[in-house]
C-alpha cells in the first residue's frame, strides 16, 4: 500500500543527499514560494498605507498652497473643515465618478494606459499632453456643504518636460483664487521661473470661462489685457 503519511514523506526527503537533483529543485521552488508569498502578502498589506501617505502628501501640497490665500483661515474656521475632500471627475460625463475610490487613482500611470485614457485629438490638445485620463481628481474645500474652493490638478508640456501644477477656483468657479507649480524640469532662469511667486501672483483674480462657459484664460506675449489673460514669461 502507498505511503501517504505526509510526515513520512517529509522525514524521506530530509533523508535524501544535500548532492541530490531532486532535493536541490525542491528545496529552490519552496524558497521561491515562500519569497513570492512574502512578498505578496507585504504589498498587499502595505497598499493601503501607501495611498494613505500619497493622498496625505497631496492634500499637504494643496493645503500649503491654498493656506496663502486672503480669508482662507476665515473660511476654514467658518466651515470646521480641516482637510479637503478628495472626489473623482469622469472627464467624458463632467459628473463625479462615486464607483472607484480616489486613494487607488495614479492620474500620470492612468494618462499612458489605453484602457484608462483616450488619446486627444491633435488639433484639440493645446497642452500638448497626447492621452486624457477617463478620471481625474478635484480637491473640494466646503463651508456648508457649498463649495468654498475648488482646487483642480493640471498639466501641459513644457520644454523640458510635462509641467505639473495645482489651480485654485473660488467658490464661483471661474475666478482663479491661486496657482501653483508643483513640478516641473524647465532651464533655471528661463522656464523655470514659472515658480517664482511674482509671476503666480499674476493669476489669482483672472477668470477660466466667460458668460458662455468657454474657457479664455491664456497666456500672452504682450502686456495681459483684461480678466481672461496672464502675461506670458520672456524667453520662456
Amino acid at each position: 500500500m502507498v505511503e501517504i503519511n505526509p510526515l513520512a514523506w517529509w522525514r524521506r526527503f530530509l533523508a535524501l543527499p544535500n548532492e541530490s537533483r531532486t532535493k536541490t529543485l525542491i528545496v529552490a521552488l519552496m524558497v521561491a514560494l515562500v519569497s513570492a508569498t512574502a512578498v505578496s502578502v507585504t504589498a498587499i498589506l502595505l497598499k493601503p498605507l501607501q495611498a494613505a501617505n500619497l493622498e496625505a502628501d497631496r492634500e499637504a501640497r494643496i493645503e500649503a498652497m491654498i493656506a496663502t490665500l486672503p480669508g482662507l483661515a476665515d473660511i476654514l474656521r467658518e466651515s470646521g473643515a480641516d482637510s479637503l475632500e478628495t472626489r473623482l471627475v469622469d472627464l467624458e460625463t463632467g459628473r463625479f465618478a462615486s464607483s472607484f475610490d480616489p486613494a487607488y487613482l495614479d492620474q500620470r500611470a492612468a494618462a499612458s494606459d489605453p484602457d484608462f485614457s483616450d488619446v486627444v485629438p491633435r488639433e484639440a490638445d493645446i497642452a500638448g499632453i497626447v492621452r486624457r485620463p477617463h478620471l481625474a481628481p478635484v480637491y473640494l474645500l466646503l463651508r456648508n456643504t457649498e463649495i468654498a474652493l475648488l482646487v483642480l490638478p493640471v498639466s501641459g508640456a513644457g520644454y523640458g518636460s510635462t509641467i505639473y501644477a495645482y489651480l485654485a477656483l473660488e467658490e464661483d468657479l471661474r475666478t482663479i483664487a491661486a496657482f501653483s507649480v508643483i513640478e516641473h524640469s524647465e532651464t533655471p532662469g528661463i522656464g523655470g521661473r514659472i515658480e517664482d511667486e511674482a509671476w503666480q501672483a499674476l493669476w489669482p483674480g483672472k477668470e477660466v470661462i466667460d458668460d458662455t462657459g468657454e474657457v479664455r484664460i491664456a497666456l500672452v506675449r504682450t502686456p495681459s489685457d483684461g480678466p481672461y489673460e496672464v502675461d506670458g514669461i520672456s524667453g520662456a
